[in-house]
């Protein structure tokens, strides 16, 4: 037994030795340089903690005495490319501090440099001169104690202690996160907490304009807003009272992305919007090309609102008519198929628009007395009804895998709490207009959702692309909707149902007491999937190593962690491995890496797309709300290819779809390019989170 009991932190804290994480740093050395021998460093360790038993006695070791301890031993042992690679590695974690000190950030939980970068970018509160004031364990304190606060209503002191503690724990440990405008104002003078919503435009220049005022109130406290532009007259249109003619809604789009750039969501991200325009509209052609530019409506998402008729009429090879807003008349019939092309070959070379089935939308509108969905928030999740908001968190299914099953124990639990936690935000919440306090209060959708599913898989030893995937696809979201359902009947019972409940869909399903009109949805995870440290959404992985571009001239080779612990395993892991990945993006053509390995660790564009289109369904069978994932197309992908993608997510019942070629776009955030040694490789931002490589989603 060493007579080593406590070790010296670098900040002076003393911790209990553990001579395993010594074996441990040893045995990444040895793996590092291809020595795959647990002998070795079980050898090299019981060496070292020996010499740090004899020569500190009577004092105690820092880190960098047992590091020196550590080199010097595999140096007497002749143990050179071990040492090389071990020295190399504390030079990296020297920087890594160094690197976090200059960010200025205070990480008592030791996150990724990325991570703390995000966190300083997007969410740690600072003082008026732009300082920052809280440490990334105050965060997560801040937030519980916010959310946690709703209980007083319901419970008392002790209630509100208890979940706060709850809620701490939840997000500390990346088990589950909400959106991020609960991230950024919870427990501030903002208190904004909603990241979705949807506003009305209507025909009159007062409607338009007071849309625009209420867009730019909500985006400066970090919300995205959707839009549909369905209802304003065409371009060239009647204006009878200035017996004028319209400029049609395209050009006020233009408006709304002005004041977006001006506004920069609170100066926290980049504006995000949903515009959509309906098939029938006469401005429809214009509408589907408007990107073509490429540097137009840079604030927007596009998609077309497709309806049932018009799809029966493309496959028919039928014409569809287009109908004035104004007067609800046709004016002109057009073949269907030929638009279905252009949106077709549009979206092939811009990325742009997307598709929203809106008729399967409607079917499972939960209220639908109190109006048709129009549109979806920014990324096209959540379906929401004119000037309602949503409050949205995904559960982190990585953390929910035990051995080599899904732990369906934690799962309930976490599910149930989450629950909760977003009820709660709704409670607390600051709404930024009393129309949507009003049609928010009387619903009070939450959406569940999930990150980490890519990782999941692998965590599982299943390829995305394969029937097991799907199958477990299903499995744990008909789990998650069914313990979700559970814990929103159990809160009613407490606290009372949502108010629209005695007209909406449920009581004919059976459900007669219920707190939330719905109860999941399927988002990106842009940010708090890096905070969680795991996979984007429901997306496979982008890449599997890469360069990070962390700070201004500081670059880091990142290789995804579950891959390295499995090429480790499988005794071919080298840092040289790490930047060969990195220049090709994928392992799929590395024919002398174990074939396993290639199978389970696919990437976005190894995957055919109806693979894509087919996990989307999946999820969405059991979903209430929508599901956000991008079918991901290499360069070399036809528009042929985006049309089976479209057929497909309408037979199989999405409510949207979109596509992204890559390259397709002037800029995107992950990308090939040179270094100082003139090797290419995947480079991307410090924001990055590994969904898409284009499709921009901050929440």
């Amino acid at each position: 037994m060493p007579s080593i009991e406590k070790v010296k932190k670098r900040d002076g804290t003393l911790v209990q030795f553990n001579k395993e994480k010594i074996k441990a740093a040893i045995i990444k050395a040895c793996n590092s340089v291809g020595i795959f021998n647990v002998e070795v460093a079980e050898g090299v360790s019981q060496k070292v903690v020996a010499i740090l038993s004899e020569k500190y006695k009577r004092k105690i070791p820092g880190i960098e005495d047992i590091q020196d301890i550590v080199e010097s031993t595999l140096s007497k042992n002749g143990y050179y490319e071990v040492l090389r690679s071990y020295i190399l590695y504390r030079e990296r974690r020297q920087e890594v501090r160094k690197t976090k000190e200059s960010i200025g950030v205070k990480d008592e939980f030791k996150l990724p440099i990325n991570t703390v970068q995000v966190l300083k970018n997007r969410y740690l509160l600072r003082d008026e001169n732009g300082g920052i004031i809280e440490s990334t364990k105050e965060f997560y304190q801040r937030v519980a104690k916010a959310v946690a606060s709703a209980e007083k209503a319901f419970g008392g002191a002790t209630s509100v202690s208890f979940w706060e503690e709850q809620f701490y724990d939840l997000m500390s440990r990346g088990l589950f996160l909400p959106n991020s405008p609960t991230l950024m104002n919870a427990g501030t003078s903002i208190s904004q907490l909603a990241a979705c919503f949807v506003l009305p435009v209507g025909d009159s220049l007062k409607e338009i304009f007071r849309a625009v005022n209420d867009m730019a109130i909500i985006e400066q406290s970090g919300g995205g807003t959707g839009f549909s532009f369905s209802r304003l007259r065409p371009s060239g249109d009647l204006v009878r009272s200035t017996l004028g003619v319209a400029s049609g809604p395209i050009s006020f789009m233009k408006i709304f992305d002005t004041t977006t750039n001006v506004i920069k969501q609170g100066g926290k991200r980049r504006g995000a919007n949903m515009g959509i325009l309906n098939v029938n509209h006469p401005d429809i052609i214009e509408f589907i090309t408007t990107k073509k530019g490429g540097n137009d409506f840079t604030n927007f998402n596009l998609s077309v609102a497709i309806t049932d008729a018009f799809m029966e009429a493309v496959k028919k090879k039928r014409e569809y008519p287009l109908i004035n807003p104004r007067t609800g008349k046709e004016t002109k019939r057009v073949p269907a198929r030929d638009v279905f092309d252009l949106i077709v070959n549009t979206a092939w070379k811009t990325g742009d628009p997307g598709i929203v089935f809106i008729d399967e939308i409607n079917r499972h509108n939960p209220t639908p007395t109190e109006g048709a969905i129009e549109s979806t928030n920014p990324c096209g999740e959540q379906p929401l009804l004119p000037y309602e908001s949503c409050f949205l968190g995904s559960v982190n299914l990585e953390r929910m895998v035990k051995g080599k099953k899904v732990d369906y124990e934690r799962l309930a639990l976490v599910v149930q709490q989450a629950v909760r936690f977003l009820d709660n935000v709704i409670d607390i919440n600051k709404f930024p207009l009393p129309a949507i306090k009003k049609i928010t209060l009387r619903n009070r959708k939450i959406g569940v959702g999930v990150m980490g599913f890519a990782d999941m898989l692998i965590r599982l030893s299943i390829p995305y692309d394969s029937e097991q995937a799907i199958n477990i696809a299903k499995k744990v979201m008909q789990f998650i909707s069914t313990q979700a359902l559970a814990a929103s009947v159990k809160l009613a019972k407490e606290r009372g149902s949502f108010e629209n409940l005695p007209v909406s869909i449920w009581p004919k399903r059976g459900v007669t007491v219920l707190r939330n009109a719905t109860l999941t949805t399927i988002a990106p995870t842009g940010s708090i999937s890096i905070l969680a440290g795991t996979s984007s959404g429901i997306e496979p992985l982008f890449a599997i190593s890469f360069m990070r571009n962390v700070l201004e001239g500081t670059r880091m080779l990142e290789v995804h962690q579950i891959f390295e612990e499995a090429a480790v395993q499988a005794q071919c892991f080298s840092r040289e491995l790490a930047f060969q990945v990195a220049e090709k993006g994928s392992i799929k053509d590395l024919i002398y890496l174990p074939e396993k390995l290639r199978r389970l660790f696919v990437t976005s564009h190894d995957i055919s797309p109806d693979w894509h289109v087919r996990m989307q369904a999946a999820f969405q069978r059991f979903t209430d709300n929508a599901v956000s994932k991008t079918v991901n197309l290499p360069a070399s992908a036809t528009p042929d290819d985006v049309r089976q993608v479209y057929l497909l997510a309408h037979k199989l019942k999405c409510k949207g779809i979109t596509v992204y070629r890559y390259g397709s776009k002037d800029t995107q955030v992950l990308y090939k390019g040179s270094d100082i040694t003139d090797r290419e490789y995947f480079s991307v931002s410090s924001e990055y989170a590994g969904e898409c490589s284009e499709n921009y989603c901050p929440f």
